[in-house]
């Protein structure tokens, strides 16, 4: 005979078997720290479990934790098999054994606290509506090391649908974008799955949200560096032609796509900032639409009026005509007020290199099937 007793459940014949003895649960009642991929069940080693309710708190909040009892009704198991971090989970059992006896069981357990996570700082905004050219960009606050369960937890899709594909800069950047720019109207969508998630040794996720935007009309600009003009076509048609004056030979602009990052009624500009000492300091640049994170503006420029349309005298930057204190009536401000974030600004005929992918949200200059190649998920 084995050592469960002669009713098969750890009991003595005549008296009712303990709760533990019949209801068996790991991790054990009372356990603290518990890792996410330790084995959450529910079982009796005879009779029959007849319901089994598991709640995690996590939050402040509490969750039904969705389950099964197999067929022969000796186990319990959750649907999924990762547990959650900092919570602390609930598990009521109901069993009959095999002479109809009822037992219950109520234990708890808590999960463990990690010292160290990651979030991922997303870009466009929340409910934001961007131009075609719009990339969705996550940054994230800690290095990367297991980017593929990072990229698996984070998913971008479209409405109408269009393949949508990742590609990972280094180990804190996840950008997504599609093979040729959105078509306006597009309703974008992205889930972060990413809390729990382990992205690198003992730093797990933070955030389970959801973002959205919306792509608005096709506006894109071509800048024509050696003719001093800018382009600018809404939906394909052209729009105006606009006076423009790019980098000086010393200090040329870079020449491909480039999509407006952020865009500032007035701004100052300090040369200090991308290492060219103390060349200039303007504290009050009017209309200015950020290209690239090494610093690249389009902006008004009212401290050269001569030069746009004739000859380049910037830093590095695109320069439109404007006035102190910026107006609509000047080209930088009508331009300024027909853009949004995601417009594309693509140069052409400067003497500097095609700007870096990574610099901004310069995906664009990167052929199909080299983003692609940035999946960290073959």
């Amino acid at each position: 005979m084995d050592g469960s007793g002669p009713l098969g459940m750890g009991g003595t014949l005549g008296r009712s078997p303990a709760p533990e003895d019949v209801i068996r649960v790991t991790p054990d009642d009372g356990s603290k720290a518990v890792r996410p991929g330790d084995r959450l069940q529910v079982r009796v080693p005879g009779g029959r479990l007849e319901k089994v309710t598991v709640v995690k708190s996590q939050d402040a909040q509490e969750t039904p934790v969705p389950g099964r009892i197999s067929e022969d009704g000796l186990t319990w198991r959750p649907d999924e098999d990762q547990l959650a971090l900092a919570a602390r989970y609930t598990v009521d059992a109901v069993a009959l054994d095999s002479h109809g006896r009822r037992s219950a069981r109520h234990t708890t357990f808590t999960t463990y606290v990690p010292d160290q996570r990651f979030i991922a700082y997303v870009s466009p905004e929340n409910r934001a509506t961007v131009g075609t050219g719009m990339i969705v960009s996550l940054s994230f606050s800690q290095e990367i090391t297991d980017r593929a369960a990072v990229q698996r937890a984070v998913r971008v899709s479209a409405r109408p649908p269009v393949e949508i594909r990742p590609h990972w800069f280094g180990k804190g950047r996840l950008d997504f974008r599609p093979e040729r720019y959105w078509k306006p109207g597009t309703e974008v969508t992205v889930d972060l799955d990413l809390r729990d998630v382990e992205g690198a040794r003992g730093i797990y996720g933070l955030q389970d949200k959801t973002f959205s935007f919306t792509v608005g009309r096709s506006q894109t600009s071509l800048v024509d560096v050696a003719q001093h003009t800018m382009d600018v076509r809404r939906d394909g048609h052209l729009l105006a032609t606009v006076p423009i004056t790019a980098g000086a030979p010393k200090h040329p602009t870079y020449n491909g796509k480039m999509v407006v990052m952020d865009m500032l009624e007035v701004t100052r500009m300090n040369s200090q900032t991308v290492g060219l000492g103390a060349e200039y300091d303007i504290p009050d640049v009017p209309h200015a639409m950020k290209l690239t994170d090494s610093g690249t503006f389009l902006h008004g420029n009212y401290w050269a009026p001569d030069a746009p349309g004739q000859v380049n005298v910037s830093h590095g930057c695109v320069g439109l005509m404007d006035v102190k204190g910026g107006s609509s009536d000047t080209p930088a401000g009508w331009f300024f007020d027909r853009s949004l974030v995601g417009d594309v600004i693509e140069v052409v005929n400067s003497k500097d290199k095609t700007v870096a992918p990574d610099n901004g949200l310069g995906g664009w200059n990167m052929g199909w099937k080299a983003w692609k190649a940035g999946s960290a998920v073959k």
